[in-house]
């Protein structure tokens, strides 16, 4: 695969996306950021070469934040700039980063857009979270001499079984990255049977394993802004899917009938279907409130809000008395099952947990976490940890320190870039 024919191929992919894209920007607000996107946004210049990271959206820019504190804590005077794809993920980034990083929207992998892009943000290096890998915009860092991170690197089966059939392209573009910090032996196996040089890779670690602390009394504020009463009991179903919805109010429905008064937050994994899950939980008989009608539409305690606010969701892990984690039940790979964790949470998840692999068996093996099948086991369940607190606690502590095993990817990721990115004498910590 010549570059020629990439571009050619996203050429084509970007123009058969633009009338939806389109369709969205008219009929929901959804901005297109056209001009940033081309590389042609109008920015003012950064005082000295930056630091770049590019967190694709909400997930992954959570994820960067233990990297995106301790670069700062290194390096003071070093200006970060942070981009995201998605809108959501720019909310997130400016509202969680400011004062740490500016906000820039990712640009289309064209050559002249990514030149532009570049030449406006004067990288001193480049950081990508995860393993978005964008061929145009690694050559043409290489060209400038920019050394690049692949941070937080993992390969999904579903991905490992796609590259492989390019494997001679991909060796080509992963020879412009300068070192991987993959998160565990699995993905640093399979990023250089695709062909990255061994000597560049790094097992590091999962940055979705380091503690973010919440500010001291979170969770009595959110219990607060939520109308939950004292002892309430509340549980949380994030990050769910289509399909998923159905079998979270099953479980609510039979919680119900053993613990009247308890309250579900339900978390759709993608804002815009908040509105398909409102209408869901209407017809299957609820009262059910958005978090953002809150607290001024409260009147009482409603069985059911949506959260409909983008970032708030770890936090509010503090409040449950236990936690479904989706992507699960359905096959689509899982969500961050860590976050609750390490809150102390007990963790219920479904089978299909490929994109979390090693989290899912460390919460397993630690007695933290439990696999449900369906709805029925997740009612049982539910019902089963709610009914018993001594196990609910035992549950939540094993999470919790089975969770805090794993630290020190942070650590290790930001030697990586003190080794190869930015090897300048760095401030006290």
């Amino acid at each position: 695969m010549t570059y020629a024919f990439y571009t050619a191929v996203l050429a084509a992919a970007v123009g058969g996306y633009a009338p939806v894209a389109l369709t969205r920007r008219l009929t929901g607000g959804v901005p297109l950021n056209l001009r940033e996107r081309l590389g042609r946004g109008r920015h003012d210049r950064p005082p000295r070469p930056c630091g770049w990271i590019h967190a694709v959206s909400v997930g992954e820019a959570i994820t960067a934040t233990p990297l995106v504190e301790a670069l700062r804590r290194t390096w003071p005077a070093l200006p970060l700039v942070m981009s995201t794809v998605t809108e959501t993920g720019a909310r997130v980034v400016r509202e969680r980063f400011a004062g740490l990083a500016r906000h820039r929207y990712f640009p289309l992998d064209f050559p002249g857009a990514v030149r532009r892009a570049i030449a406006s943000i004067e990288p001193a290096f480049f950081v990508c979270m995860e393993t978005e890998l964008w061929p145009n915009l690694l050559r043409s860092l290489a060209a400038r001499g920019v050394p690049t991170m692949i941070a937080n690197g993992r390969i999904s089966d579903r991905s490992f079984s796609r590259y492989r059939f390019v494997r001679g392209a991909m060796r080509r573009v992963l020879a412009d990255v300068t070192v991987f910090a993959m998160q565990s032996d699995e993905d640093a196996r399979r990023v250089i049977a695709l062909g990255a040089p061994p000597e560049r890779v790094v097992v590091a670690g999962n940055l979705k394993h380091e503690p973010l602390p919440d500010p001291a009394g979170a969770a009595d504020l959110w219990r607060r802004l939520l109308g939950l009463s004292p002892g309430q009991s509340v549980w949380i179903a994030g990050s769910t899917h289509r399909g998923e919805d159905e079998a979270v109010l099953q479980a609510h429905r039979r919680a119900q009938g053993e613990r009247p008064g308890i309250v579900l937050v339900l978390a759709p994994r993608h804002p815009e279907r908040v509105g398909e899950v409102m209408a869901l939980v209407t017809r299957s008989g609820f009262t059910v409130v958005r978090r953002s009608e809150l607290p001024v539409r409260s009147r009482g305690s409603v069985p059911i809000i949506v959260l409909d606010t983008v970032g708030e969701l770890a936090q509010l892990y503090s409040i449950g008395d236990v936690v479904f984690v989706g992507g699960s039940l359905v096959p689509l790979g899982g969500h961050n099952v860590l976050e609750p964790a390490l809150r102390g949470k007990p963790v219920l998840f479904g089978p299909h947990t490929s994109n979390f692999r090693e989290a899912a068996a460390i919460l397993i093996t630690g007695g933290g976490g439990q696999v449900v099948h369906d709805a029925g086991e997740l009612a049982a369940e539910l019902c089963r940890l709610l009914g018993d607190p001594t196990a609910r606690a035992r549950l939540g502590a094993a999470a919790r320190e089975a969770a805090a095993s794993r630290h020190g990817a942070a650590r290790v990721t930001l030697d990586l870039v003190a080794q190869y990115l930015y090897p300048e004498p760095a401030a006290s910590t």
